[in-house]
């Protein structure tokens, strides 16, 4: 099998805007308490996070995370989360039928994201909450000082504001499962009160509304448009989530594999809502997108054992990804850039132990799952200029795309200060080698900087604590070639390949 992927100097997407690369800590399952928060482990510091975690995290490069929730935060009160630990309430948590001890509050998150190099997305909740609420939790968070909630934060030993800038506007309200679920008129009306209120007490921060939970809800489109109507002069950005899942039949079919292509598809449907309602209100204002939520997510799994509901760290979705995820994931982070010109946040949800590329053991260690690479490199390099691709490739057809899928998929970054060319590919196939040839028109290549891929013949392989089978390794010089603006290659059967190519412009 042959493929070329063709890019030119003066053709490009857009540049990145680093918010892409965010992370996701909701208070669900094992995600915060025995997570990221384990007082007593011999790694907790002396606010009681683990350092081992932190250390993960902070790898991952997150530079925004998405919190509290997620479904959570329609039933969250702020309230219960600031002040002396000793007397905060404990709650019954009904998203997830847990006990909620709120020992991890807003004060802490704020001083764990420092830790760990990120910065909040704060979710308000318009489920049971109010825009008076939502409003005062802004006041609380970042107003300077002399009223009665920046003053409480103040008493509670932040002096400074914690100057929170992205605000997300309720949780994937359109959902029926949701806590105080809304028609699209209602939490249009709510959203927009909301968020003028949020705005009075600090102009600066941004504000993320609720579109369509999923792609296959009845409303969706719809449901983006009217909430846009009400909302576009407050919003900044529109929110939607992707999730994607498998059976061992999905992968033989190759209909997994396919899941950046359905997310490309969900993104271009979105961005047409926008600019529906842009072009109705005869507005040359653009609202950008929010892929707050994103991961895979085998929902054929119980949320949870019986025996442990309304216990508090109760384990909910602990997903163990396999190599097969790392050709998905990866794909999916190529098509979130191949739209970097409208879509500007993602948030991969979660970060530990939930779906999530970390994994702990209570009191003992932690350790990387397979997508934790293809995130941590394209985090790493991705930043920069997306350049735009033209693509020639045999391809198959899928059931749940309109257009053939190419067995192979790459996405090439400029990063003009570093002076190189990031380029990710995956090869989907999982019987045939790709001989891959990447034509760089207006760029002079020096040399191959570095070249990695990440493989393993056996596709359900997993990492597992002190066990590490799928990990990324060194591509051999031989393997590749550079000269006269193509690079020569051979991708191996279902891999992920990164290249980070020294050019001259």
């Amino acid at each position: 099998m042959k493929a070329v992927v063709s890019v030119h100097a003066k053709f490009t997407v857009g540049k990145v805007d680093d918010r892409l690369f965010g992370g996701f800590v909701e208070h669900i399952g094992r995600c915060v308490y025995d997570g990221i928060y384990e007082p007593g482990h011999p790694e907790a510091d002396a606010d009681g996070f683990r350092n081992d975690v932190a250390a993960l995290v902070r790898e991952l490069n997150m530079p925004v995370t998405r919190y509290p929730g997620g479904n959570f935060v329609s039933g969250y009160d702020w309230h219960d989360t600031v002040g002396p630990k000793e007397q905060r309430p404990v709650r019954a948590e009904y998203a997830w039928e847990a006990l909620e001890p709120n020992q991890v509050g807003i004060d802490e998150f704020v001083k764990w994201c420092r830790k760990v190099n990120t910065a909040p997305i704060m979710a308000v909740n318009l489920g049971t909450g109010s825009a008076k609420s939502a409003q005062e939790l802004v006041e609380y968070c970042n107003f300077p000082g002399g009223t009665a909630w920046s003053d409480l934060r103040r008493k509670n030993g932040a002096e400074q504001p914690h100057g929170i800038r992205l605000w997300c506007l309720g949780n994937e309200m359109d959902g029926s499962w949701q806590i105080g679920h809304k028609t699209a008129e209602e939490y249009a009306r709510i959203a927009h009160e909301s968020g003028k209120m949020m705005k009075m007490a600090d102009p600066s921060i941004e504000l993320i509304v609720c579109g369509s939970s999923t792609r296959s809800m009845p409303t969706f489109a719809a449901w983006d448009a009217r909430v846009l109507e009400e909302t576009f002069e407050i919003a900044d950005y529109l929110a939607l989530h992707a999730y994607f899942g498998c059976t061992k039949e999905d992968v033989k079919k190759m209909e997994f594999f396919a899941s950046p292509e359905v997310l490309e598809k969900q993104i271009c449907d979105i961005i047409a809502a926008c600019d529906f309602v842009a072009a109705e209100k005869k507005s040359a204002r653009k609202i950008n997108l929010a892929l707050d939520e994103w991961n895979i997510w085998y929902r054929g799994n119980p949320k949870a054992h019986p025996e442990t509901r309304w216990q508090a760290a109760r384990p909910v979705n602990e997903e163990t990804y396999d190599m097969a995820d790392v050709i998905v994931v990866g794909g999916l982070l190529m098509a979130m850039l191949d739209h970097a010109d409208r879509l500007k946040i993602g948030c991969l949800a979660q970060t530990v132990n939930v779906i999530a590329p970390v994994m702990t053991r209570p009191g003992g260690g932690a350790w990387r799952q397979t997508i934790y690479y293809p995130f941590y490199y394209t985090s790493r390099y991705g930043r920069g200029t997306v350049l735009r691709s033209h693509t020639d490739s045999p391809a198959y057809e899928s059931a749940n795309c309109a257009r053939p899928v190419s067995w192979v998929r790459s996405v090439a970054v400029y990063r003009e200060e570093a002076g190189e060319i990031a380029l990710f590919a995956i090869n989907r196939s999982t019987e045939e080698a790709a001989e891959y040839t990447f034509e760089m028109s207006g760029f002079s290549p020096e040399s191959v900087v570095e070249a990695v891929e990440i493989h393993h013949d056996d596709l359900d392989a997993v990492n597992t604590e002190g066990c590490e089978k799928v990990a990324p390794a060194v591509i051999p010089a031989g393997v590749y070639s550079v000269a006269g603006g193509v690079l020569q290659t051979t991708l191996k059967p279902a891999s992920w390949n990164m290249f980070r190519i020294r050019v001259r412009n």
